[in-house]
């Protein structure tokens, strides 16, 4: 589900560039962007994409937390394992 939300999400990249693009092209273009990662459980962060890995884990500066829209926490340096994403989206 991941890969397929990530290959999603830079179908829709590549698809506002006019060209192709990979989901490991559009990672690599997201890090030091704004970001949001949106959980399984349903929760957002937004915040700077710091880095990750290869099994999706996460590391986020400036982080926020949203549950329900709402915004219910600040964070400075976050990390989320990569099991519990759902999907990364750009925000600028």
């Amino acid at each position: 589900a991941i890969a397929a939300t990530a290959t999603a999400t830079a179908r829709g990249a590549m698809a506002a560039a006019g060209g192709k693009q990979t989901p490991s092209d559009f990672l690599k273009q997201v890090i030091g962007r704004p970001v949001i990662v949106k959980l399984n459980s349903g929760v957002d962060y937004r915040g700077v994409l710091a880095c990750l890995d290869g099994f999706m884990n996460i590391a986020l500066e400036q982080t926020e937390e949203y549950v329900n829209g709402v915004k219910t926490n600040s964070y400075g340096d976050s990390f989320i394992r990569g099991n519990n994403v759902l999907y990364i989206s750009r925000t600028d």
